[in-house]
């Protein structure tokens, strides 16, 4: 299931799951001032969301998640967003988080099973 880290151009991993029965392809990568995610069922990018930690000087830290473009009527693919940019802040990193979502299925169980795929490959 996990895929292999790749160096060039960026590194990245590039791996498929299956999730709640469809191939779910996933591409994550590190750039030097983001991270990009791709997750797509359906062979195409679909939904694309930017997610960053604001800087304050708050204790709690806040985020700043957005449709770039896309569907911007499903909360649950800002719920998804939102859990990894605080995954991504909690193990240290200040990058922001470029998330492509190409589902066949919004349901709660595939945005679990597309954020523990993710997590386990993370490059954070």
């Amino acid at each position: 299931m996990g895929g292999l880290e790749q160096r060039f151009p960026v590194p990245y991993k590039n791996l498929s799951v299956e999730i709640k029965g469809n191939k779910t392809d996933l591409v994550v990568c590190r750039y030097d001032d983001h991270f990009l995610v791709m997750a797509t069922q359906i062979g195409t990018m679909g939904t694309i969301l930017h997610a960053r930690k604001e800087q304050g000087f708050t204790v709690q830290p806040t985020f700043n998640v957005s449709v770039i473009f896309g569907k911007r009527d499903e909360p649950m693919l800002l719920a998804i967003t939102r859990q990894l940019i605080e995954h991504i802040s909690s193990s240290g990193s200040s990058m922001p988080l470029v998330l492509s979502l190409g589902l066949k299925d919004h349901s709660m169980d595939t945005l679990k099973g597309i954020v523990s795929a993710v997590i386990e490959n993370r490059l954070w």
